[in-house]
């Protein structure tokens, strides 16, 4: 047993590392607003899009923990054309996602310290953290730093979970009428909220990067079933937590008349009321702090894993020559940290008046784009690329097929009911 969880501890932080990822905007933004909006009827979404993305995930860490190089070297064996598609669907969406997660980042820190006077000073303060931190310390710091948030969020969450259960639902006020789900505005809703359950999908890449890094940091190579567990674990925690905030989301705002703000400090307060509200008012300034640390460990993971990201593509993409399988940091991954930062900073700029429309536009993005990283990642894992005793189940398989069809027809579809209708 102990060898057991000696191995487990040099091979956990890339699973924690996406679970703290895929827990702040989805979850205590996306999914408290689905539960105060829709009700519980939009948890069947919820938890259909967190099965049928998982294949995609896990196809992350399975080819680098099979191949020891990353899944971004594996899209050049797919060929150039499929890199750059890669290259280019990564810079399209890269601002925007880090802007949307940025600004929710910068409510928690208002909310907690009281500094609405600084204005946009709040989030360049903020980028200018996160750069400094990843910029001297990488790696190291942010697998520390992520393992002690994921403690404190997931004690603060199934605390609040089980006590709101046993208050039971919010009184609905007299001649309250839901949202209806199925028009524009509900579908549109729909699929931001798909979009980042539990994350996005380009994010797979960033599991491959930071599951190699583990390796090189612990001068550990797991088994690939060591590797599978650790992420099939946190994304098993993940799952479960979105059904909370759903759950959460639910019982104290729907039907309450309360509406949630469309201001990123105002919504944030909002959301540790959830937590307040069943555990007690005391437990505002702890709440408060843990939401923060969340978010701020959900920030940095986003910049570490652009930055990563297109440091490995452009190196492949101009390199002629073989790389080594874990090249050394140097100046482009700084560069990057400072490019993610001042573009994202000039999307915040242009959405600071609509919190919630920036929010939906970078997760609806996301989902659009899900489907053609799916393909790749199956075609990387199901082919040559991958021994044959390295390749997932075929239950895994028809799993990977039934999400490809359900991402690409919703995606599809919205592309059709947004232009051409």
């Amino acid at each position: 047993m102990n060898e057991k969880l000696a191995k487990f501890s040099k091979t956990a932080g890339p699973g924690i590392l996406f679970a703290s990822t895929a827990i702040g905007v989805s979850h205590l933004i996306q999914s408290t607003r689905a539960g105060a909006d829709f009700g519980l009827m939009i948890l069947g979404f919820v938890i259909v899009v967190t099965l049928l993305k998982y294949p995609f995930f896990e196809y992350g860490s399975r080819y680098a923990n099979s191949t020891q190089t990353s899944i971004i070297d594996g899209y050049k064996k797919l060929g150039k054309p499929a890199l750059w598609l890669y290259f280019l669907l990564t810079v399209s969406s890269m601002f925007f996602v880090t802007g949307a997660v940025g600004f929710v980042t910068a409510g928690f820190f208002e909310n907690l310290f009281g500094l609405d006077f600084l204005g946009d000073w709040t989030v360049i303060i903020l980028f200018a953290m996160c750069v400094s931190i990843l910029a001297i310390g990488k790696y190291h710091v942010l697998d520390s730093l992520i393992k002690i948030v994921a403690i404190v969020l997931l004690v603060s969450t199934v605390s609040a979970f089980l006590l709101t259960l046993w208050n039971g639902p919010v009184n609905m006020v007299e001649g309250f009428e839901p949202s209806e789900l199925f028009d524009a505005a509900g579908i549109f809703f729909l699929l931001a909220l798909m979009g980042w359950m539990p994350t996005a999908l380009d994010l797979s890449s960033w599991n491959s990067l930071w599951t190699l890094e583990r390796i090189r940091q612990t001068n550990y190579k797991p088994q690939l079933k060591e590797t599978l567990f650790e992420f099939r674990l946190a994304y098993l925690v993940t799952g479960i937590l979105a059904v909370m905030f759903v759950v959460l989301g639910t019982f104290i705002f729907y039907g309450s008349g309360i509406e949630l703000p469309n201001n990123n400090s105002q919504f944030a307060h909002n959301v540790v009321t959830l937590y307040t509200h069943t555990i007690g008012n005391w437990s505002y300034i702890i709440i408060a702090a843990s939401a923060f640390t969340v978010m701020f460990g959900t920030i940095i993971a986003v910049f570490d894993g652009y930055s990563r990201s297109m440091q490995r593509t452009v190196e492949l993409i101009f390199s002629k020559n073989e790389l080594t399988k874990y090249p050394k940091f140097h100046i482009f991954y700084t560069a990057f940290l400072f490019i993610l930062a001042i573009g994202a900073l000039l999307v915040i700029f242009h959405f600071e008046s609509n919190f919630k429309e920036l929010v939906d536009f970078a997760t609806v993005l996301s989902f659009v784009i899900a489907p053609i990283i799916a393909i790749f990642n199956f075609r990387l894992v199901t082919g040559k690329f991958l021994d044959k005793g390295h390749h997932p189940s075929i239950l895994l398989k028809i799993l990977s097929f039934t999400g490809i069809i359900f991402l690409s027809g919703f995606a599809v579809f919205f592309l059709i009911t947004k232009f051409l209708l």
